[in-house]
């Protein structure tokens, strides 16, 4: 009897749980956050890593790494999917690349308010974390939370949220 009230007051060790809570045992995926990954010979890309977005327009717009050309990255990403989209390369060894990348969505915002971010939800317009009046007609009517940051000029990377 006084085992079973240490077991029950919390004094005796219970006995290790199994493995199942760990992802991929008990059966829930992990999002998947990539929709391409690819390897690709990529000689004259100088650096070891590189973050980078291809528009619409097929034009790159690298946002960390080295300055080089990165075609032979988006030539291989887009074996798989096509422009635009959000990319993280990385070297593996001498010239051979790792290359990741996600389809985006980008809108063209003209007279976009200053700033760089833009939330705008159903009661309020935020840029850059301050509420703001007005209007961005290009964002309305696409869901209940809509996030917007700038790429470059008036080119917008925007994430839609549903409530």
């Amino acid at each position: 009897m006084h085992e079973r009230l240490a077991r029950e007051g919390g004094l005796v060790e219970r006995e290790p749980r199994g493995p199942w809570q760990e992802v991929g045992i008990h059966g829930m995926q992990r999002p998947r956050e990539w929709d391409s990954t690819q390897t690709v010979e990529a000689p004259g890309i100088d650096g070891d890593a590189v973050r980078f977005v291809v528009l619409p327009d097929s034009s790159v717009l690298i946002e960390e790494g080295p300055d080089s050309d990165l075609a032979p990255l988006a030539e291989a990403v887009e074996r798989d999917l096509q422009p635009p989209y959000r990319a993280q390369a990385a070297r593996v060894r001498d010239d051979l690349w790792a290359v990741q990348a996600r389809r985006i969505d980008v809108v063209k915002i003209r007279n976009a308010p200053d700033g760089d971010s833009i939330e705008l939800t159903r009661d309020a317009l935020v840029v850059d974390g301050q509420p703001v009046f007005g209007s961005v007609p290009e964002l309305e009517g696409r869901g209940d939370v809509v996030r917007a940051e700038r790429l470059d000029g008036d080119l917008w990377e925007i994430q839609v949220s549903r409530l």
